[in-house]
């Protein structure tokens, strides 16, 4: 029953509507919990996000200012081969839950920072810059890739968190007070309809009393 229908006075209807207003109760109870944990693991995580983030700004912009100097000295396609052949980089990752929020967990990944050797790059084809700006753009992938689970994680349990408020919000702010509302009309209905009927047997008494 939402709250746009009209619940019909009779005390059957009462009833039920007293049960589900209990259950709301409980959910929301539930919900207040689920809403406090969700802020729990926020808390838990923000700050080392956040220093992770400073760090990864830092090397972005270490990164960049390598690959401008590599440019300089090589230019454009002068670079560009040396980006080949790319690789796949295997990940272990594993699943938990947080109140019913799927998140994953970065068990291991190989070391992305690689020698001239392992990229396959031949020999005085690439000048100091060019392996410093590789080397710089290897370490900062090393950060992303450590970062984005932790990432993943603020980001679902951010919005697990404006789901639960929302859900909080519309039981406490509408469907409770609609409930309650349309309650209380069935209860004076029934009162009134109590007031008539006994009206109605006292007349119909001092109808036969007359008699």
């Amino acid at each position: 029953m939402t709250g746009a229908e009209r619940m019909a006075p009779t005390r059957l209807n009462l009833l039920r509507a007293a049960r589900r207003l209990e259950r709301m109760s409980k959910g929301i109870a539930v919900l207040r919990r689920k809403r406090e944990a969700l802020v729990s693991e926020l808390f838990k995580v923000a700050r080392s996000a956040a220093d992770a983030r400073a760090d990864i700004g830092a090397r972005a912009r270490e990164a960049y200012d390598a690959l401008l100097d590599a440019l300089t000295v090589h230019g454009r396609s002068g670079l560009r081969p040396l980006g080949w052949p790319t690789r796949d980089v295997p990940l272990e990752i594993s699943g938990r839950s947080v109140w019913g929020v799927p998140v994953g967990t970065l068990e291991g990944h190989p070391p992305l920072s690689r020698t001239l050797g392992a990229r396959a790059t031949a020999p005085g084809s690439a000048g100091p810059a060019a392996v410093h700006a590789a080397a710089r753009f290897e370490a900062l992938a090393d950060l992303l890739v450590e970062a984005a689970p932790r990432e993943m994680l603020i980001q679902r349990l951010g919005d697990a968190l404006a789901r639960t408020s929302r859900q909080v919000n519309t039981l406490e702010r509408r469907l409770v007070p609609g409930l309650g509302a349309q309650m209380a009309g069935v209860g004076r209905a029934l009162e009134e309809r109590e007031r008539e009927e006994h009206l109605r047997l006292k007349h119909l008494q001092g109808r036969r009393a007359g008699r």
